[in-house]
């Protein structure tokens, strides 16, 4: 039997969105489903971090985010100018940004950027101010010029596999679909974890949050930015409008009920102590709360998990959107090579063995900034021991390379310090640097030594791995890089020859050689 598509992917939010181009780009046929039939305009994450901008960059998206980041700057300088006409004091400067911690804010000045976990990036490591929705609608355009099927307004109620006929049957409000996968990217409350029968073990939730643009009077005896009480925290800023809540009540009583003025008002007034704050508008809102959870499997036969559908956690830091990105970018390639049937064994199970531990470590991050925030002597005396330790430059370092994903790799078989690693944003002698060359979503080895022998382990791979022979005056001892499609580096040596990692590392991403390697 024909198929609708080769995978169909739940969840039209940035995850879903990129896995589909992902797949796209790997000429993989794919049909997303979203229940929402326009862009969501709902707050949510306001950042992204470097492996998502990497990801982005590498796909020849970063003008689009460079353009998105200068109308939330924008943005920020009008919220300075509306405190400044309110009568605030801001005499004192705006310390250079580099993150918070559970509202603790890092400073910049103390961030030792001579750390070789910085510097590596290239032009991304000049973006991250990208709001979730500006994201969204930069991938969508992206989806359509690759032709990816979105269908909006449309939501998966069930599914049957047919491990036999190599299909999954997708029941949807609009009909049945036929594919050969199903991918959930359908959130934390997922209806495909829920009916694959994949369980979510984790922490119950502890706090009812707000997150919301809104229309205020009395706002000028609020603080800005962060702030901690004896009822909960909440933040003011940094956008016009912009608050936050934190409550320990417990989990919302409904999550799906429309968000009044009035409730907004109430928490912020509970929280803040100020009682004449009135909130007059409500422009966007959300709740939120801190139940962290991972799926105890990412793939269940013919059904794998991305993004809040494989984990979840309080939203603090907007670590569920990057930690989402990560995995659309680890599954893409790796399913669609497992589509056309040239995936080496074990590579589509790579997915979960790589990315769970990054789902694992968020979980625990996020549960921390909780424990920070949670009122008592006992929290405000360890919130005064971590700003004071977030006070120095070895804090600030260690802090900003946690929140920045810097420090993130994968545990990949190879003895050279940048295997596993995001690979460096090299500035080769051809005029262009490592990401230019990246665009087409396959994998590249890049011979940095003029090395016959080395160009040719590739012999035979095909469209799956693209050569390219180029010198890298930045980096002179290096001698070459096999970057996978995703951008980690999968193998490198600063030595021509022998090419025994280098073989092995080829067939474990890109399976074995139609021909015999050459040297």
């Amino acid at each position: 039997m024909t198929h609708d598509a080769d995978v169909v992917v739940a969840g039209g939010g940035p995850v879903g969105l990129l896995l589909a181009c992902e797949l796209a780009l790997a000429d993989v046929s794919v049909i997303v489903l979203e229940r929402l039939t326009e862009v969501d305009t709902t707050i949510k994450a306001g950042s992204l971090n470097t492996p998502s901008v990497e990801a982005l960059y590498r796909r020849g998206l970063l003008p689009q985010l460079a353009a998105a980041q200068r109308t939330a700057l924008a943005g920020l300088g009008a919220f300075v100018r509306q405190r400044q006409a309110a009568g605030a004091s801001l005499t004192k400067p705006v310390p250079k940004f580099a993150g918070h911690f559970a509202g603790i804010m890092l400073r910049g000045e103390l961030l030792d950027e001579s750390d070789p976990d910085f510097g590596t990036s290239g032009p991304a490591g000049e973006v991250g101010l990208v709001p979730q929705e500006a994201l969204e609608r930069i991938l969508a355009a992206r989806a359509a010029e690759l032709g990816v099927a979105v269908r909006r307004g449309v939501t998966l109620t069930g599914f049957d596999t047919d491990d036999d006929a190599a299909a999954v049957r997708v029941h949807t409000s609009q009909g049945p679909l036929r594919a050969g996968w199903l991918v959930g990217c359908d959130g934390g409350r997922s209806t495909v974890r829920r009916l694959a029968g994949i369980p979510f073990p984790g922490t119950e939730p502890s706090i009812t949050g707000h997150q919301a643009i809104v229309e205020l009077t009395g706002a000028d005896a609020l603080g800005a930015g962060w702030n901690w009480t004896a009822t909960g925290t909440y933040a003011h800023g940094p956008m016009p409008g912009r608050i936050l809540t934190v409550e320990f009540d417990g989990a919302p009583a409904d999550r799906e009920a429309a968000i009044s003025a009035e409730e907004l008002q109430g928490a912020l007034r509970r929280v803040s102590g100020v009682p004449d704050v009135t909130v007059t508008k409500v422009r966007s809102a959300t709740r939120f709360t801190d139940n962290a959870r991972q799926a105890a499997e990412y793939r269940r036969g013919r059904v794998l998990l991305a993004g809040d559908a494989a984990h979840v956690h309080a939203p603090f830091g907007g670590q569920g959107l990057n930690l989402g990105l990560g995995d659309a970018m680890n599954l893409g390639w790796k399913l669609a090579a497992t589509v056309h049937g040239r995936a080496p064994e074990g590579l589509l199970g790579s997915y979960a063995v790589e990315r769970r531990p990054l789902g694992a470590w968020v979980l625990e991050w996020t549960r921390a900034q909780v424990a920070l925030m949670r009122p008592g002597s006992h929290s405000d005396a360890l919130r005064r021991v971590v700003a004071e330790l977030a006070g120095t430059s070895d804090a600030t370092t260690y802090f900003a390379k946690k929140i920045s994903g810097v420090w993130q790799r994968y545990d990949l078989p190879g003895t050279h310090e940048l295997t596993g690693r995001s690979a460096p944003d090299l500035e080769l002698s051809d005029g262009h640097r490592l990401a230019d060359h990246l665009h087409a979503g396959t994998g590249l080895l890049l011979d940095l030594a003029d090395d016959p022998g080395l160009r040719g382990r590739a012999a035979g791979l095909g469209d799956r791995v693209r050569v390219l022979t180029a010198r890298c005056p930045e980096r002179p001892a290096l001698a070459g890089l096999l970057v996978r499609p995703d951008g980690y580096t999968a193998w490198a040596s600063d030595v021509a020859g022998p090419y025994g990692e280098l073989d092995a590392a080829l067939a474990r991403w890109f399976g074995a050689p139609t021909a015999v390697p050459v040297g």
